[in-house]
């Protein structure tokens, strides 16, 4: 029995080894069948390459080299004539390509651009040719720029030399157009740079056409602020507050004036920071995008040029802002006169329409350093200038009542006195009242709870 069994297991393990060596030679058999199959197929690939440039079909050379290089990457042992072979084919079609691609390139011929940047990719050249595409990209975008630049600075020189001539030199309308072309760039081309390189490829567009930003949108600003004269205001109004008490001090700046160009700036600031916003969010929506490469992009959107002069502009329009307010404010209280059916005077309904709309404006910016400045200023406003003119009326009221003994003098004075305290409550419910319009306003058009603490801060401080 046991003699039996051990036969059994011996003629067993015979039979498995024989079909061990049936399933490898069969195995070998099939790796041999594959690599003539491959040889074949490389055969037909060299082939076709060679009738595909003579016929000039790009397209079916293109994709006979990529079955070519798939074949080749699983048997790179073998075939090496026929890899030499491809690979003559395969510089030639490379020439050829970039040599077409840079006459379309030079020629703006989009549509024959579109035809040779798609063959990058079978020809495993995928990185190359996001680079020569993003580069034809930036060139298109910058002579559109350059030549929208030239019109501004051409106007503007008309308006020096002939005072006359009313300039339309838009400022707002050249950065808008730089801006739409960038963003159009990357929306309409999404395809083919996810086709190239998938996300990393938009990102690296992103970041590539941002240069073009830093370059001509900062042209832009400043050009603007040169003509807008804004540092010759800016010191113009520095003088002023220094020389306040001084006899025959210059006046400053026309507030009606001033009013037209925070509105010019404050265009200018919100063009930006929808754009860098737009542009930061859409690298931040990218899934499947290099980690590494999001805070870097990001950073050359905050830090780069561009976001430099935004915040020299800035601090021109705290300066201008801070003057159209206290121009203002002073001038509602120098004309403060009494109203017709109402319980206050002119100066409060006034300086209180100014603080807001200053305040709008400087919170429309989007940045809180501009909103603290401005807030700073009005609060200073309120508690000097503005409680010192409520005051002055209330004494020269008192003063007023010792004067007059009786009659209709003193049924007068008391009618203004009435006044002059509706004039203080309400002021106090204005107070609370814009407050909490700055509090809701900031809370919208600031996230970051760390921002909307600064200015809480600052309500405190302020009273």
């Amino acid at each position: 029995m046991h003699s039996n069994v051990r036969s059994t297991c011996d003629l067993a393990d015979h039979v498995s080894a024989k079909v061990r060596e049936l399933d490898l030679a069969q195995s070998r058999v099939n790796s041999t069948l594959l690599r003539i199959d491959a040889i074949v197929e490389r055969g037909n690939c060299i082939e076709g390459v060679k009738n595909a440039l003579e016929k000039e079909d790009y397209e079916s050379a293109a994709k006979y080299v990529q079955t070519f290089l798939q074949i080749d990457a699983k048997y790179k042992d073998s075939g090496s004539d026929q890899r030499e072979q491809l690979l003559a084919s395969k510089r030639t079609l490379e020439g050829i390509v970039g040599k077409k691609l840079s006459a379309a390139v030079d020629s703006r011929d989009h549509s024959t651009i579109l035809r040779f940047i798609r063959l990058f990719s079978p020809l495993g050249l995928e990185e190359e040719g996001l680079q020569v595409y993003v580069g034809y990209l930036k060139k298109v975008i910058s002579m559109r720029s350059r030549l929208e630049f030239e019109n501004l600075v051409e106007l503007m020189e008309k308006s020096y030399s002939n005072s006359n001539v009313s300039s339309n030199a838009n400022f707002v309308g050249g950065l808008t157009n730089l801006f739409k072309d960038i963003v159009l760039a990357i929306e309409e081309n999404d395809e083919i740079l996810r086709g190239l390189c998938g996300e990393d490829g938009i990102v690296y567009a992103i970041c590539e056409l941002q240069e073009e930003c830093d370059s001509r949108g900062s042209l832009i600003l400043k050009k603007y602020m040169e003509y807008r004269k804004l540092g010759k205001l800016a010191s113009e109004i520095n003088a002023q507050n220094k020389n306040l008490l001084a006899v025959g001090a210059p006046e400053g700046p026309d507030p009606r004036e001033i009013e037209l160009y925070l509105e010019e700036i404050l265009s200018l600031m919100q063009l930006g920071e929808d754009y860098t916003e737009f542009m930061v969010s859409k690298i931040k929506g990218l899934s499947s995008v290099d980690p590494e490469l999001v805070p870097r992009a990001t950073k050359s959107f905050r830090g780069g040029s561009f976001s430099r002069v935004v915040q020299e502009i800035t601090g021109f329009y705290v300066i201008l802002e801070g003057f159209f307010m206290v121009e203002n404010v002073r001038k509602a209280i120098k004309i403060d006169e009494h109203v017709p059916d109402s319980l206050t005077t002119s100066t409060v309904d006034d300086v209180f329409y100014v603080l807001q709309s200053c305040m709008r404006r400087a919170i429309s910016t989007s940045n809180v350093n501009s909103v603290i400045a401005v807030l700073s200023a009005a609060g200073s406003l309120l508690s000097n200038e503005y409680h010192e003119a409520l005051q002055q009326k209330m004494r020269e009221l008192n003063l007023g009542a010792k004067l007059f003994l009786g009659g209709v003098g003193v049924q007068k004075t008391g009618t203004e006195f009435a006044t002059a305290l509706n004039n203080m409550d309400v002021s106090s419910e204005y107070v609370l009242k814009l407050k909490h319009e700055i509090e809701e306003q900031c809370a919208e058009a600031f996230p970051a709870s760390a921002d909307r603490e600064r200015v809480k801060v600052l309500f405190v401080r302020v009273g």
